[in-house]
């Protein structure tokens, strides 16, 4: 299934968390001389404006969706928040 990527990448991105390794989710959730709180979310910033930059020029939706997407999913990785609290919050408001 398709749908099995969000967790997979979700793994991924704790084990970076918890197992640092020379990468950019690695560095990005490690506090340094900036905070990582901050630092994912200024990414997430980022990533919400070329995601709306996209949407109006109709090109590249697409690839910019999903790294925002990636960058949430980090955030909610680096507070512990589990990905089945997110799956829940969807599933409730499905209803």
């Amino acid at each position: 299934m398709k749908e099995k990527i969000i967790s997979e990448v979700y793994k991924v991105l704790e084990d970076r968390r918890d197992n640092p390794i020379e990468s950019y989710t690695s560095q990005l959730m490690l506090d340094d001389d900036k905070l990582a709180e901050d630092k994912i979310l200024e990414k997430i910033g980022e990533e919400a404006t070329e995601l709306i930059i996209a949407s109006k020029n109709n090109e590249n939706i697409v690839y910019e969706a999903t790294d925002l997407i990636f960058h949430t999913l980090m955030l909610l990785v680096y507070k512990e928040i589990d990905l089945d609290q997110l799956l829940l919050e969807f599933q409730k408001r499905r209803k």
